[in-house]
């Protein structure tokens, strides 16, 4: 019987996979600008196939891709009548993959762009968004457990922890953090926010996106002092400063941000300091491809460090790697 959540946290650190909607994007199958997931109905074999990098990858968990997969937010490109059908398509496609490998699929939700602190109006709207597709996803699976990302306001993760909570599974929940000075919209410190949904019963609590490795550190590090729950890690594959941590704000977001990806190394170097710091769930998130995780996931000892020994049979060199002697120990990160 596979492991679930809770069990392989107590046995170790778990290996989130990379980012989807920027690499679909940029593979043909996803709109720049809305970054709707109606990749999972249209070309569900591409879904399907960076599933399975990220599988191959040695990651332990397969999201679903449903960030997005809300009624409101799919409205926006007229597809609010493919709410049921992406939600449970895109449970069946990681399940698949993931039964290749032992991987744990979660069902993964979002900010909803409902939510509005102002108006007690909008918390029951935003409470059906999130019912909706929970319901969906447990139709077709169910997951094994949830995540609910990139939640700027701490009102609306807490109503994910509730929603998601009674489903009986187990709830990881991840804030984002866009300025300088890290707060969620009503204040709270990352600790502060990481006591209050751990206090409302969140499985792991934690941090993902807009933010590369070296702004994510200090904040993932900060909720692990916070809190005995488990803490999550999930940074974007690019470089972000202390001025600007949010690599949205960034010019080159979303068509030129190659010059701004990180490479493997530096990803394997965040995932062990994570890990030092007290992270337990560590992931990816926007640019991290199967290269990326490959490399987290050699970092963190869940991929062998060796591969199959291979050399010349002439002796001389028939490769660059060969000739210039190089090893991948030597990658800067």
């Amino acid at each position: 019987m596979t492991r679930g959540l809770r069990e392989r946290l107590e046995d170790g650190v778990v290996l989130g996979d990379g980012g989807y909607l920027l690499e679909l994007e940029k593979r043909g199958y996803v709109q720049a600008g809305p970054f709707t997931p109606e990749v999972v109905i249209e070309h569900p074999d591409a879904l399907a196939q960076l599933h399975r990098e990220f599988l191959r990858a040695g990651v332990d968990v397969l999201q679903t891709m449903t960030f997005y997969a809300s009624d409101d937010k799919l409205a926006t490109v007229g597809l609010e009548g493919k709410v049921d059908e992406i939600n449970r398509n895109a449970v069946r496609i990681a399940r698949e993959v993931a039964d290749e490998g032992g991987a744990l699929v979660a069902g993964n939700l979002s900010l909803t762009w409902a939510y509005d602190p102002a108006d007690p109006a909008a918390v029951e709207p935003t409470r059906a968004l999130f019912d909706r597709q929970l319901q969906d996803q447990l139709d077709a699976g169910p997951p094994d457990f949830w995540i609910g990302e990139t939640f700027g306001w701490l009102g609306e993760a807490l109503l994910f922890v509730e929603r998601a909570g009674a489903t009986g599974l187990p709830v990881m929940v991840t804030m984002s953090f866009e300025k300088p000075a890290p707060r969620a919209y009503e204040g709270q410190t990352p600790g502060e926010a990481a006591k209050e949904l751990a206090g409302a019963g969140a499985d792991v609590v934690g941090v993902n996106c807009l933010n590369g490795p070296e702004q994510m550190l200090p904040i993932a590090a900060e909720m692990a002092a916070a809190v005995s729950t488990p803490v999550a890690a999930q940074p974007v594959a690019y470089r972000t400063t202390v001025e600007r941590p949010d690599f949205t704000s960034w010019e080159s977001f979303p068509y030129a941000l190659d010059s701004m990806q990180v490479n493997r190394g530096e990803m394997a170097d965040f995932a062990v300091a994570a890990r030092d710091a007290g992270v337990r769930y560590i992931g990816s998130c926007c640019g991290s491809v199967a290269g990326h995780v490959r490399a987290m996931a050699r970092a963190l000892g869940k991929l062998p460090s060796e591969e199959r020994e291979w050399r010349s049979r002439s002796g001389k060199p028939m490769s660059g790697y060969e000739y210039y002697d190089h090893t991948e120990s030597e990658l800067p990160g």
